[in-house]
């Protein structure tokens, strides 16, 4: 089998075959949820006989962190180690930055054996989604609409809250994206952006002070769900984000936790003492 299979660099125009994988696989992404992580990062794909069987994307922020998602083999050629090759062409391309992944228990081992390390759970949590009630803001702080005079501080709260420099990923997410922000005194101190993704639509990043309750991040996901009642909405988030309770409440009920893992920890930040993230991008480019 081995001889059989050719690799190489992702282009273009292998999303249509990419994202027919996922549909084989029965993940929710459309063509343009392919299209757009692809459009921000890079990648390799593995061939047999002319067809795509297997992917890989990675994604270089800054000069120090980066992450890896969308390792898929066709469930036909499952067994032969074409996961691992792609896994270790991705490494090669992202040397010795700090890179981030998010495994199921069954991906694990691999990616254990290839020098990653847990250091945290993701939960990711849809539905539809019911009519949250008013939540109270502490004084002197409201919602207001994002403009696009925020994009420069918005960079800058999504990179401090995720460790991850976001200055090459959030513009082009800001287009695809409705965003609502949490304003102090005219002082931009948290956001959540809302976007079509797979069969609905997709909550995050969410970005709110860092704090034992989390209040701010409940209003700006609310904000969402108040103004989509019924509609099918997913979110994933870290699982010490104290928000699971609060979202299952809500008609969100958590439906899979995979394992956030990091290699090369060493380069990553330090987290930011005061801003958190309560919702990621997506499992690939967290």
């Amino acid at each position: 089998m081995s001889d059989s299979i050719h690799y190489r660099r992702f282009t273009p125009a292998d999303i249509d075959a990419a994202h027919a994988l996922t549909v084989e696989l029965k993940w929710p992404h459309r063509a343009e949820d392919w299209q757009f992580v692809a459009n921000i990062g890079g990648g390799f794909v593995a061939e047999r006989d002319s067809r795509v069987i297997g992917t890989v994307l990675c994604w270089k922020y800054g000069g120090q962190t980066s992450s890896l998602g969308m390792v898929i083999v066709s469930p036909a050629h499952q067994g032969y180690g074409i996961g691992r090759r792609l896994t270790e062409m991705a490494l090669e391309e992202l040397g010795p930055r700090a890179t981030v992944l998010h495994a199921t228990q069954a991906g694990r081992p691999l990616y254990e054996k290839l020098g990653f390390a847990p250091v945290g759970t993701l939960d990711q949590h849809q539905g539809a989604a019911l009519q949250p009630p008013l939540i109270e803001l502490p004084s002197r702080e409201r919602l207001r609409p994002l403009g696009i005079n925020d994009t420069p501080r918005l960079v800058e709260l999504a990179s401090r809250a995720s460790g991850l420099d976001r200055t090459s990923v959030l513009p082009p997410l800001l287009d695809a994206a409705e965003g609502i922000g949490l304003d102090r005194d005219g002082e931009l101190i948290g956001f959540a952006l809302f976007r079509r993704f797979g069969r609905g639509r997709a909550i995050g990043p969410v970005v709110a002070p860092r704090d034992e309750d989390p209040v701010r991040a409940k209003a700006l996901i609310g904000h969402w769900l108040a103004s989509n009642p019924g509609m099918f909405i997913r979110i994933d988030m870290p699982g010490e984000s104290g928000l699971t309770e609060w979202l299952e409440s809500l008609g969100l009920i958590r439906v899979d936790s995979v394992v956030k893992m990091t290699r090369n920890a060493g380069q990553m930040p330090a987290p930011d003492a005061e801003f958190a993230q309560y919702g990621i991008i997506n499992q690939a480019v967290c």
